[in-house]
């Protein structure tokens, strides 16, 4: 299962997120930094509307979501590259990850230390992006010294290494992550296995005061730090962000559906931000989900985009994928229009799929099969 890993400077609201993600009390929230130190980890329910269309539809006697795993990180500070803080332990944590969300306090609290002083959201981002390039960096230099020498000696994938290797460096070296360098499918591979802390894709969680949920969440820009937050992150990395206000989301994660929603419109916010994160965080590790469902139940599937049919038919068990005959498809949006698979079939949109068949997003599949 992927990973993505919760990261932050200390007190800007990790672990209180971490705990409203995973409806768990698991990781404890105080005021004073490194209150986290092992990480911890927890699976996480994708929010999917369609599973209960889906049930209906089908008479399904159960709804099974799909899910990611989050990491709650200690809290970085500056200097960890260079052991500072939990220094080499922080970023060996975050190196196990496949993705990045960087949580930053986008509001003011007198009662709430910031290890800096003052609220700066894009001073924060920039601290914990340097850290990781000088992580990188360092990494890079061990890399290049261990592999010089075979290169000298006609190594090829060594004198590959190396060529990428000062590629890579002057790009770090200007402050620029990985992420934002282009290769060819084939040195993506060889970099891929770098480990480049400063490669792993980023989504920001903008974490606001309780009072400003509901207004920065219907417009993004009108909250200040949100806005500057927004423009850091498509300028520097392409990257999303999104509006949460921590403290709220740990307290709706204590209450039943029909009380969370009751409570959103009495905010007046129209979603919960955490629920934004997670399919964020979901589309951001490239995975995409097909949908089955019967009387039994409606399921959804997780998939890495670009995934065949008999790969996908692999997600539910092996011997599927082995022994794939093809796949019965129609799209969640002709299923549920036309209100079923007879009405599907007689409309044309109720296909049959072979091998070479690219699993979309929403597609309800069944699957033949013999082994």
């Amino acid at each position: 299962m992927l990973k993505a890993g919760i990261v932050g400077l200390p007190n800007v609201g990790k672990s209180t997120l971490f705990n409203a993600v995973t409806r768990t009390r698991k990781a404890e929230a105080a005021n004073y930094p490194f209150c986290t130190i092992d990480p911890n980890v927890g699976i996480v329910m994708v929010p999917d509307d369609r599973l209960a269309v889906l049930s209906k539809l089908s008479g399904s006697q159960k709804l099974i979501p799909t899910a990611i795993e989050f990491v709650d990180i200690a809290g970085l500070v500056e200097g960890a590259s260079e052991g500072a803080g939990l220094g080499n332990k922080f970023l060996a944590n975050i190196r196990e990850t496949d993705a990045i969300v960087q949580v930053v306090r986008c509001f003011e609290n007198d009662d709430i230390i910031h290890e800096l002083g003052s609220v700066d959201p894009l001073r924060d981002i920039e601290i914990i992006n340097a850290e990781l390039i000088l992580a990188d960096i360092a990494a890079l230099d061990k890399r290049r010294y261990s592999r010089e020498k075979k290169a000298k000696g006609g190594d090829k994938e060594s004198k590959k290494e190396v060529e990428l290797i000062d590629i890579i460096m002057p790009h770090l070296d200007q402050g620029k992550p990985a992420l934002t360098l282009e290769f060819s499918t084939e040195d993506a591979e060889v970099v891929k296995g770098f480990f480049l802390l400063s490669s792993k894709r980023n989504i920001y969680a903008c974490n606001v005061a309780e009072d400003e949920l509901a207004g920065a969440t219907e417009d993004l820009d009108s909250h200040p730090q949100v806005a500057r937050v927004r423009k850091y992150a498509a300028e520097h990395s392409g990257a999303e962000a999104v509006v949460i206000s921590a403290r709220i989301e740990e307290e709706l994660s204590e209450l039943e559906p029909d009380e969370v929603a009751m409570f959103l419109t009495e905010m007046g916010a129209k979603d919960s931000g955490v629920s934004s994160l997670i399919r964020g965080v979901y589309n951001l590790l490239g995975l995409r989900t097909y949908l089955t469902t019967g009387v039994q139940e409606t399921r959804a599937w997780t998939i890495i985009e670009g995934d065949k049919a008999p790969a996908a038919a692999g997600v539910i068990h092996t011997d599927f994928e082995r022994g794939f005959i093809a796949a019965e498809v129609v799209h969640y949006d002709d299923l549920t229009t036309l209100g079923s698979k007879n009405a599907a079939k007689e409309a044309g949109k109720l296909r049959i799929e072979g091998k070479e068949y690219v699993v979309k997003d929403g597609d309800v599949i069944e699957f033949r099969f013999n082994v």
